[in-house]
């Protein structure tokens, strides 16, 4: 009896102790579990990818009359303002015939009729929103000449400072410097002075690039330097 307690004794030890071992190894497999898993739930949630761009959205935008609804307001009731005006439509081409003659308009490049009705039309909205016009200078070429007439906005002074200078730039610094001189000497004086010239003249000016009929309203601030207040687009 005695051999067969200790014999039953042994198989209960030996149980124990393989129970008690399958648990240990058991853990020790869940635990590896876990830590195979457990990087998967620590890596931070993955950022947003952001949305692309606009490829405008960055761009500034051209100051024109819808994002400066109030210009006219402006040079209705300010001082200094200056509008400098591409002359309206012209003919197809570019520049003048070679040879071309300043005091004869048809050895030029002259306005279209489109371009006639197109200055008609600006003067009519000057007049209509009653913008106070203090002086009219033109280049002297007759595609400027006739668009600051056509205006009907008073006398038209030719200023030669205002002559292109898309083919000959011999004295475009001198032509500029004038310009601008004018536009300072304005900066405390009621009314508007209307400039009707060129592409290349108002780019060199200004920095802006305007279509035919296109002016860019500007001013002189107390440093003397030009400042674009807006743009009108030609109608």
């Amino acid at each position: 009896m005695k051999s067969i307690r200790r014999f039953l004794l042994l198989i209960g030890l030996s149980g124990v102790i393989t129970i008690s071992c399958t648990s240990d190894n058991s853990h020790r497999d869940l635990s590896h579990l876990s830590e195979v898993s457990s990087p998967i739930a620590r890596t931070p949630a993955s950022e947003p990818t952001p949305l692309p761009k606009s490829e405008t959205s960055s761009a500034t935008p051209t100051p024109t009359e819808n994002t400066a609804p109030d210009i006219w307001e402006q040079m209705r009731q300010g001082r200094g303002y200056v509008v400098a005006m591409r002359h309206a439509q012209t003919v197809a081409g570019t520049g003048d015939p070679p040879g071309f003659e300043l005091d004869n308009c048809a050895t030029q490049r002259n306005l279209s009729q489109a371009g006639r009705e197109q200055a008609t039309r600006i003067g009519e909205i000057f007049r209509a929103r009653q913008i106070p016009i203090h002086q009219v200078l033109s280049s002297q070429y007759c595609r400027c000449l006739d668009t600051a007439e056509l205006l009907n906005l008073g006398e038209v002074e030719q200023f030669p400072a205002l002559n292109s200078t898309f083919e000959d730039r011999t004295n475009e610094a001198e032509q500029i410097a004038q310009t601008r001189q004018q536009i300072v000497n304005h900066q405390n004086t009621s009314g508007v002075i209307i400039m009707v010239s060129h592409f290349a003249n108002i780019q060199a000016l200004v920095g802006v690039g305007l279509s035919q009929a296109d002016s860019v309203v500007v001013k002189a601030n107390s440093q003397g330097e030009l400042e674009i207040v807006g743009q009108i687009e030609g109608l």
